[in-house]
């Protein structure tokens, strides 16, 4: 069985597969401040009593990579594969410094465009809100990134005086008659409004045709709200990391 393990900087999500199904996955958040031993904790009585024979490690986050590669050679016994920009991923990376693409947006590009095999955008609503552009011919054109979802929300309530935190979910009008509804309406037809904007003008640089894919913990919300998106597949970057595996192990 191959153990995927995606580690954002919010989120860490795990996947389990055999052969070329996820036969389990789960998330947990991406706390800095776990040792080793809790994240051995946390990830051996997920696994149990599965047998792991592979492990692959994407990550944004160095202090919690080299905690799990840890985990995974003291623990597991396994000399994971670590996903970096100069790993052959199958795509070419057109950024003028390939090394500084964050290896989630190349992750996320290698499942779409295996999956597809056609002009994308991929719009990730995670701690940052990301836009990437992959071509018909499998390049890594680069794209936009934005503030996050969460990362907004709690900028309006740390940095003003009266606004309170809220909970995010979408109110019935876009004019609020609240505070509540105000901060609603602002965030989810805010950001549903950007992500329609940014994907327009991406369109109209490199092709009409392509195809928008959402993922990331808010992509259900904000898909909802914007017509632009086509597909939300919050598995996404769980799927790329067992394509890179299949290809490294090819290599």
């Amino acid at each position: 069985m191959l153990l995927t393990i995606d580690i954002g900087n919010t989120t860490i999500n795990l996947g389990i597969f055999e052969q070329e199904k996820l036969s389990d996955h789960c998330f947990f958040p991406a706390n800095k401040e776990k040792t080793a031993l809790q994240c051995r904790d946390s990830l051996l009585a997920w696994i149990a009593p599965r047998k792991i024979s592979a492990i692959i490690i994407s990550s944004v986050v160095p202090s919690l990579t080299e905690i799990f590669t840890r985990v995974s050679k003291y623990y597991l016994r396994i000399s994971p594969i670590l996903v970096t920009a100069n790993l052959n991923l199958g795509l070419k990376v057109k950024y003028s410094l390939p090394e500084e693409v964050g290896v989630d947006r190349l992750v996320n590009a290698v499942a779409a465009y295996h999956i597809y095999r056609r002009p994308l955008i991929i719009v990730d609503f995670g701690t940052a809100t990301t836009f990437s552009a992959v071509s018909m011919r499998g390049e890594y054109l680069g794209g936009a990134i934005a503030p996050g979802i969460k990362m907004s929300l709690d900028s309006l309530h740390e940095k003003t005086a009266s606004l309170p935190q809220v909970e995010l979910s979408p109110p019935e009008n876009v004019i609020g008659r609240d505070t509540v509804t105000n901060i609603q309406s602002g965030v989810i037809y805010g950001f549903a409004e950007l992500a329609a904007g940014i994907i327009k003008r991406m369109k109209v640089e490199f092709s009409s045709e392509a195809y928008v894919i959402a993922t990331g913990g808010w992509a259900l919300l904000i898909a909802r709200e914007c017509p632009a998106i086509d597909e939300v597949d919050q598995l996404l970057a769980l799927k790329g990391l067992r394509i890179i595996y299949e290809k490294v192990k090819r290599d």
